[in-house]
């Protein structure tokens, strides 16, 4: 299959910072980024990449996973959370996937990330999309759970979500500018896994199409994830 949209747009960006950097690996820091599951592929693309991570499980898994790939001397490992980010401003990349749903203050954590970026870096935030999260409960028939995540979002839910309007205004908060906003999930996600076996070329038309509705409202409102990739000016 071809590259998602997120892909897409941090290979983009990371080609982007090699050549500010004259050639040079880009620096990459990855904020709760658990076993490695972004941190190992970039580091294999020849970044050199930090991540911060407050569990030592997945922190061991990551040990692991770098060994086997032979990127052990590309990866630093922090544990900690977003207090434990030493905001020097040096990452040409920062990023955020599967963490802002899950601290206890957005605003704050996506400041502390903007801080630990170099100045013409990038934030890449992917969190759950509190729309597609509706929809997949009225059609699991669960309407009241439905019917109150759409009324009254809590800030006490967790994982929290969000929609395209609260990470533009978190966006703006820490000080970036947005660049980009899309969906991820926005059909694969519903798609049957018979489907793509049954149907030659299927996994390919799939990818296009769904790189194609990433960006378009309102098909992109309601992926299953919203990623954002903000500058830092």
């Amino acid at each position: 299959m071809r590259p998602d949209a997120v892909h897409s747009v941090l290979d983009a960006e990371l080609t982007a910072a090699r050549a500010r950097r004259g050639g040079e690996p880009p620096r990459v820091l990855d904020v709760g980024g658990g076993s490695g599951v972004w941190a190992v592929p970039l580091a294999v693309a020849g970044c050199s990449v930090t991540v911060v991570e407050p569990s030592p499980n997945a922190l061991a898994t990551l040990h692991r996973r770098a060994s086997e790939a032979g990127v052990l001397d590309r990866i630093t490992a922090v544990q900690g959370d977003t207090d434990a980010l030493d905001a020097d401003g040096s990452a040409d990349l920062v990023l955020a996937h599967g963490l802002l749903e899950v601290v206890d203050d957005a605003d704050v954590a996506l400041g502390a990330l903007a801080a630990s970026a170099a100045s013409g870096g990038a934030v890449s935030v992917l969190v759950p999309n509190r729309f597609a999260a509706v929809l997949h409960r009225a059609l699991a028939g669960k309407l009241v759970d439905a019917r109150r995540l759409l009324d009254t979002p809590g800030p006490a839910d967790r994982p929290r979500r969000f929609d395209v309007a609260d990470l533009e205004a978190l966006v703006v908060g820490a000080g970036l500018k947005l660049e980009v906003l899309q969906g991820h999930g926005v059909v694969s996600d519903l798609v049957p896994g018979a489907v793509l076996e049954s149907s030659p070329g299927a996994a390919d038309a799939l990818a296009e199409l769904e790189l194609a509705a990433s960006r378009r409202p309102p098909l992109r409102d309601v992926a299953a994830r919203l990623h954002v990739l903000a500058r830092k000016p």
